[in-house]
């Protein structure tokens, strides 16, 4: 008798546990809500940051804001939020290679795992571009030029072991292609290096290259993405003459592990949501990104899989050949 009274008292307690647990999440976010960039305000994922904030500011009727956490190329932003209460209160807006690409770079204080994925919200691919003066216009004769002339052409980046560095290494690994390369502090000095002629090659995302189109000052040869560029129509994707991986930055949502699963499939929703949203998407194209609009379990697999990319030159990321 008394032990089934203890069993009946135990299930009792647990569904109001249980209950009360699914009570309080059903009425988040009952304050505002932080999101994280781990970047300064300005650039391309705190512009992307703060278009989703105001979104889910409407559609949740709660404050969203924007808070820059700046440092060790976002590192600590990142660290900031792997370590903030799972509660639903403080979020992380970043791309994703800080969970994909960083730890194979330089020292993080934090893992994947500490991450629960939410959505992507944006896209930006990365476009071969060489200098005007460079004797080449499609990637079929860039890879012939260059394979003429082994270690003697330069690439640029924004920096040893960023996107732009890496996914040129993707690039010419896949073409069998030697070059130098030339890091910067950032693509515009890269950008400005190019025009000049200093360097001959620079991988960089449509938005990055808009101010130049046009211009005749430098030409842009091919697209990382699948398909081309909404914003370089004219410009084939390199996967047309080569077979090469896909590569992107993907801007996203991400939530502290252990934050409760109704939370992060509300964000998402809403966020697969404006991805259908004619307004928003006007926004993302003003800004020069490709929509996202995944799920929780979309992101966890291009978490992956970008992941896999690169570790594919994860052994190039510091060569000899850097200047």
């Amino acid at each position: 008798m008394l032990k089934t009274f203890a069993r009946g008292f135990f299930a009792a307690t647990l569904l109001v546990s249980q209950a009360a647990y699914q009570a309080a999440y059903a009425s988040w976010p009952e304050r505002p809500v932080t999101l994280i960039v781990p970047y300064a305000a300005g650039g391309i994922t705190d512009v992307i940051a703060r278009t989703t904030a105001e979104h889910l500011q409407t559609k949740l009727k709660q404050t969203f804001i924007v808070q820059n956490e700046t440092g060790a190329g976002g590192i600590i932003g990142a660290a900031n939020v792997a370590r903030a209460r799972a509660d639903g209160y403080t979020l992380l807006f970043a791309p994703i290679a800080l969970l994909t690409l960083s730890p194979l770079t330089t020292k993080v204080n934090y893992e994947t795992s500490d991450f629960a994925p939410i959505t992507i919200v944006a896209s930006s691919p990365f476009v071969v571009t060489v200098s005007k003066e460079f004797p080449t216009n499609t990637i079929a004769e860039f890879i012939a030029e260059v394979k003429k002339k082994p270690g003697e052409y330069t690439y640029a980046s924004a920096g040893a072991g960023s996107t732009t560095h890496v996914s040129s290494l993707l690039f010419l690994k896949s073409a069998g292609l030697d070059m130098v390369h030339v890091p910067y502090r950032g693509v515009g000095p890269a950008f400005t290096d190019l025009i000049a002629g200093h360097v001959q090659m620079l991988s960089a995302s449509p938005v990055e290259l808009k101010p130049f189109v046009g211009s005749d000052s430098v030409k842009p040869l091919g697209v990382s993405s699948k398909q081309r560029s909404r914003y370089l129509p004219n410009v084939p994707t390199i996967s047309e003459t080569l077979p090469t991986p896909t590569v992107a930055t993907y801007n996203g949502l991400l939530a502290p592990k252990g934050t409760p699963a109704e939370i992060i499939d509300m964000i998402s929703a809403e966020m697969v949501a404006a991805a259908k949203s004619p307004e928003f998407l006007d926004r993302l194209a003003k800004i020069g990104v490709e929509p996202g609009g995944t799920t929780p379990q979309e992101m966890a697999a291009e978490i992956a899989a970008d992941s896999e990319r690169w570790k594919s030159v994860a052994n190039d990321l510091t060569p000899p050949k850097s200047q």
